[in-house]
């Protein structure tokens, strides 16, 4: 029997939510040999949806989402316009 993980992540950026999910989407649309099944999505709040059949595949995804959200955010902050 095979166990199926999934989670659902949301993310609210405030004003910055649709730059950070545009510099962050596009690793997930460029990288095909991932293990996991991932989706990104965007409206008021950033939302990520994994599912995998290795918890630990899942988990590292995840963690790579997250930082990239941190990363894109501290550098839209880091910015004064």
């Amino acid at each position: 029997m095979t166990s199926s993980f999934n989670a659902k992540i949301e993310i609210d950026a405030e004003e910055k939510t649709s730059a950070v999910f545009d510099s962050v989407n596009i690793d997930n649309k460029f990288y095909p040999e991932n293990p996991t099944k991932t989706e990104m999505f965007c409206s008021d709040k950033i939302t990520i949806l994994v599912e995998s059949n290795n918890l630990a595949h899942m988990r590292a995804n995840l963690n790579s989402c997250i930082r990239l959200i941190q990363t894109g955010y501290d550098s839209i902050e880091s910015v004064d316009i």
